[in-house]
């Protein structure tokens, strides 16, 4: 009885994260994609806050992690033209830090009834099953590093399985700095009016993710085989 009563609860809340989610998601993540895809905008809003600005713009990284919805990219960009390339992608990477142990952690404390609801059961299970695998955490750097791949979903699907939470968010944390560091890179550019460097970059990060999107089937049959 106990364990049909914990059960219960837990689809409980994951159906209360969810409709919360959901909720931010229609109320505030078109908000939050319009300003942080406008840098200069954001930067204003950024920079009203003084010394705490740097704070903000941390939280809105976790905000983004945990929200799915909204996309990295343009959160990357905005943080390379505020703060320049450096000083952005160590922002970013606490967000990135902070915002994926809360994922992992719900999916930890909801289970299963959170995250089907964001993945299918075919992918879900193929995905749980290589991170649960002898090379789960090689698997992990490499499902976080391929350009494509839904990064903050993958997050929470290794709350899902065996592995422990400080080295897969560290793995998972250091598969993303190459992303966030062309990302920033690019958005400083952009703020220095270097158009040309902006657009060899930003074709070369959407081949990139084509290429990731395109093949990310064929990459993980072969990580699977791998395995």
């Amino acid at each position: 009885m106990q364990p049909v009563r914990g059960l219960g609860i837990k689809i409980l809340l994951a159906a209360a994260f969810l409709a919360a989610m959901i909720w931010l998601t229609i109320v505030y993540a078109p908000a939050v994609t319009e300003i942080a895809s406008n840098p200069e905008r954001l930067r204003t809003v950024i920079l009203d806050y003084g010394r705490l600005g740097v704070l903000v713009f941390i939280g809105l990284q976790i905000v983004q992690v945990i929200i799915t919805a909204i996309p990295g990219e343009v959160v990357q960009v905005a943080g390379g033209y505020i703060f320049g390339t450096l000083p952005a992608t160590i922002y970013l990477l606490i967000g990135v830090i902070v915002g994926s142990a809360a994922a992992f952690g719900l999916a930890r404390v909801l289970g299963y009834s959170l995250i089907k609801f964001l993945v299918s059961e075919a992918k879900l299970a193929r995905l749980t099953g290589l991170m649960s695998s002898r090379k789960g955490y090689s698997i992990a750097f490499m499902l976080f590093l391929v350009p494509g791949l839904p990064k903050d979903v993958l997050t929470y699907i290794g709350g899902l399985t065996p592995v422990k939470p400080l080295p897969f968010i560290a793995i998972a944390s250091a598969a993303r700095i190459p992303g966030m560091l062309i990302s920033a890179y690019i958005g400083a550019n952009l703020h220095e009016r270097n158009y040309t460097a902006v657009i060899g970059l930003s074709a070369a990060a959407v081949i990139c993710f084509l290429l990731g999107v395109s093949y990310r089937d064929r990459i993980l049959a072969w990580l699977h085989k791998d395995n």
